[in-house]
């Protein structure tokens, strides 16, 4: 099955304008994982959580199908980045005493992917999945975003989307002591800020190349007079399940 890239055409505005995760997220994985020389970021995107894994692990090995986005990727001499798939790496068996994959899980062939985390991760290794859900604003102007997200761009979305919808909960997670947790990612933004993120999705994109035309513009007039001239706090709502291989 051919991969899935649905992020090198605009890769600059990903790397400028998605969200980064939250302490409280890295420490709850960290505190599972005690061995702490390698660890591989799969699907690292422009490399914000392998940049994070690079200030505790000796080591970390970072991929990616996109190209542009490695480039773009953060730089730091314990990363290395290269591209590979998520269910075949390079990597050789037993390395990894951690491997992680955030918000890209949904894209993969699961099964095969579960497969070769069972092949590179070294015995009793962590496996960390996460992603986040639906922006929220406040009860003044989430409604106007539902209805953006489901009605003017739903049709756009990939079926995989509904992954993410759930949580990751009908997705497999074949490995020892699973445990879930939930986290919350705050922002301050303005409102010009926010509309660039949310033309880093991948329903907004290609809602773009169908219609040639940009539904944030509209959204943003929508938004604007609730939201004003000031920053506003945006918050994310991140899942994760971590376990044992």
């Amino acid at each position: 099955m051919q991969p899935l890239d649905r992020f090198s055409g605009h890769a600059n505005l990903y790397a400028q304008y998605r969200i980064d995760y939250p302490a409280d997220l890295y420490d709850f994985v960290l505190s599972f994982a005690t061995d702490r020389q390698t660890a591989w970021d799969c699907a690292t995107g422009n490399g914000q959580v392998a940049g994070a894994l690079a200030d505790f692990f000796a080591q970390v090995e970072a991929t990616d199908i996109s190209e542009t986005q490695l480039i773009l990727a953060i730089k730091k001499p314990n990363v290395t980045y290269q591209i590979s798939t998520a269910e075949q790496s390079p990597f050789a068996d037993n390395t990894f005493d951690l491997i992680t994959v955030a918000q890209a899980l949904h894209w993969f062939d699961v099964a095969a992917f579960h497969q070769e985390v069972r092949r590179v991760a070294k015995p009793g290794a962590v496996i960390a999945e996460w992603g986040y859900g639906l922006v929220q604003l406040g009860a003044d102007l989430d409604p106007i975003m539902l209805d953006f997200y489901r009605n003017r761009i739903g049709p756009y979305w990939d079926p995989q989307r509904a992954y993410i919808d759930d949580a990751y909960a009908t997705l497999p997670f074949p490995f020892a002591d699973p445990q879930r947790a939930e986290f919350t990612a705050r922002r301050t933004w303005s409102l010009e800020r926010f509309l660039n993120y949310l033309r880093t999705w991948s329903a907004v994109r290609q809602y773009i190349h169908e219609n040639e035309e940009d539904p944030i513009i509209g959204l943003g007039e929508e938004l604007a007079p609730t939201w004003g001239d000031d920053e506003r706090e945006v918050n994310f709502p991140v899942f994760l399940r971590v376990g044992r291989v």
